[in-house]
């Protein structure tokens, strides 16, 4: 099994051979054309978009690049001079990102749904929008939107080799560094909404804020902060104040800054930024709060949490147009000048912004798939915060559903963890929903040689994948035999059948777990383009609940990356 999953991350033989190929073409060093502007530089023929993904791949273990980042993680504000350098070497200038008229997004829990929440907005005035997010869910062109709509394959091939040529053409002359891959995708991401024009670019951060390779960006038009809690503690600080003080990071003079309520200890270390910063700061209101004649307003995007994500995206959809439109298109909602003023005042949204509210789409953060007789729950949680955001909204997701269905329900969690994600406390949030099966597999979404490049991961071992599942399980397990009576109380919702414990299995990819919780059940599975995969005897008797269900509910979270792969399989059109 092992040698067979390895051969997963490996790159395509075509992309090897057209390497070489250009290696004999254009000389001794691959794609060493001599570009003058990365505006004006050519595509490299015959090298397609899966090309550009996989030698995108090979800046996650680019070895000057990791020491790099080693050298800079003990000097934190190295990483930020070292990204302006990779910047100009693409041919690009810190000056340049001042027109892009940004809209700049931290936080820990909800910046990707403020993000989608506040573009849907403002595109729905009309305007042509840039949106750069991360991590992507099936395809790597995700992280980069013009018009809600992930940039092209065309596009990104083109823009890719690009930027790349330009920096691959003056590597020897900086010891050979390469941008590592988030900080490529984010110059790219620039590059590509430079040359398409937008008239906005919402950003959000990777990682903290302050010394994110995003945070080179001097001014932004407007900034947020979503929910902060404790996560990247090797990187960010172990202490929700030490995080707060990365997170204000991104603040700016005189730029207008926007937070939900955040813990006390939170709050007090972001005003304290932002008066160091010079930078004006207000609290969101409740969503509630905000005048509605037509009532309250809808979301698109499902759970309580989302509510407060959602008023972040009003009040900084609602200040950019006011800078961009002047007073009569969006009225004042602060005085931007006065610095003592702590609590954002509402305002009565105007029907394009109730619209947009509405007709947000965010893919895999708590979206529901019923296909026939299979429900999926995906929500890519995978801190304790969203975690438990995530129970909050699948136990009242998961009540409707069971309400309406044809019959017994199977309850199935599909899970992983990566990185260092505490995923035995997450999973003891998950321990009262009694599921009849708790399955879990690695990020992994096929077991076969022809894995989309998009979802290769280089930086952690198959095996290493392979012992965190185990490791789940056993977490699992430890808090099936515990019990845990005053998280089931919280639960009482849910028709509970106390008595039943979860059996549990391991899987070596996302297909063949997917395949063996659906028993067939789900065409988009067994189609002629899905192998299907073969199993231990003992899981196929096992499977008997599963059979005998009217109906099956699968839960799939703890990463991002895990339900990227699931979408991948449930929705084909993601994969075009």
């Amino acid at each position: 099994m092992m040698a067979c999953l390895r051969r997963v991350l490996q790159p395509s033989s075509r992309f090897v051979a057209l390497l070489r190929e250009r290696e004999s073409a254009f000389g001794s060093a691959v794609l060493s054309v001599r570009y003058h502007s990365t505006k004006t530089a050519p595509h490299i023929p015959g090298m397609d978009y899966q090309d550009a993904v996989c030698t995108l791949n090979t800046l996650q273990t680019n070895a000057s690049a990791l020491e790099q980042v080693r050298r800079e993680r003990s000097h934190p504000r190295l990483q930020l001079q070292a990204m302006r350098g990779f910047l100009e070497r693409a041919g690009l200038s810190v000056e340049q990102l001042d027109h892009l008229n940004i809209i700049h997004i931290t936080g820990t829990k909800g910046k990707g749904s403020t993000c989608a929440f506040t573009e849907q907005i403002l595109r729905s005035y009309g305007f042509r929008t840039g949106f750069y997010s991360s991590p992507h869910l099936v395809q790597v062109r995700e992280r980069i939107r013009i018009n809600g709509q992930p940039v092209t394959k065309d596009l990104f091939t083109k823009y890719f080799w690009q930027v790349f040529g330009r920096l691959d053409e003056t590597k020897d002359a900086h010891g050979g560094a390469m941008p590592a891959y988030f900080r490529f995708l984010t110059i790219l991401a620039f590059h590509v909404f430079l040359q398409e024009k937008v008239d906005l670019a919402v950003i959000e951060v990777g990682i903290g804020g302050a010394y994110d390779c995003t945070n080179i960006i001097r001014r932004p038009w407007v900034c947020g902060v979503s929910s902060l809690g404790i996560d990247h503690t090797q990187i960010l600080g172990d202490t929700i104040e030490k995080i707060a003080w990365q997170k204000g990071g991104i603040f700016k003079p005189g730029v207008p800054a926007f937070t939900v309520r955040q813990p006390e200890d939170a709050m007090f270390v972001l005003r304290e930024r932002a008066r160091d910063i010079g930078c004006p700061l207000w609290v969101c209101p409740q969503l509630d709060q905000y005048q509605v004649d037509s009532g309250p307003l809808s979301l698109g995007l499902a759970g309580q949490h989302q509510r407060s994500n959602a008023s972040l995206a009003l009040q900084l959809s609602h200040t950019w147009l006011q800078k961009r439109c002047g007073p009569d298109e969006s009225s004042s909602v602060c005085d931007l000048e006065n610095f003592s003023v702590s609590q954002a005042a509402s305002f009565e949204p105007g029907t394009i912004m109730v619209k947009g509210l509405a007709d947000t789409v965010w893919p895999g953060r708590t979206q529901t798939l019923k296909h026939g007789a299979v429900t999926y729950f995906l929500d890519g949680a995978h801190t304790m915060r969203s975690m438990q955001a995530c129970v909050q909204w699948f136990r009242e997701a998961a009540a409707q559903h069971e309400r309406t269905a044809s019959g017994p329900v199977a309850r199935v969690l599909l899970f992983n963890a990566t990185g260092e994600r505490d995923s035995a406390a997450m999973l003891k949030l998950l321990q009262p929903f009694r599921f009849d099966f708790a399955v879990f597999c690695p990020n992994i979404t096929e077991a076969i040689a022809s894995c989309n490049a998009d979802q290769q991961n280089f930086n952690v071992s198959v095996e290493n994948m392979l012992t965190r599942c185990l490791d789940n399980e056993r977490s699992w397990r430890l808090h099936n035999k515990q019990g845990d009576d005053e998280a089931a109380a919280l639960l009482i919702s849910l028709p509970l059948v106390p008595e039943r414990k979860a059996d549990t299995l391991v899987f070596p990819c996302i297909l063949s777990a997917l395949q063996w919780i659906t028993q067939g059940r789900d065409p988009v599975l067994t189609g002629p383009d899905k192998t299907v995969l073969p199993v231990k005897p003992s899981f196929v008797a096992k499977a008997a609940p599963l059979c005998d269900a009217a109906e099956i509910h699968v839960l799939v979270t703890g990463s991002l990356h895990l339900v990227g792969g699931v979408l991948k399989h449930l929705d084909p059109e993601s994969s075009k």
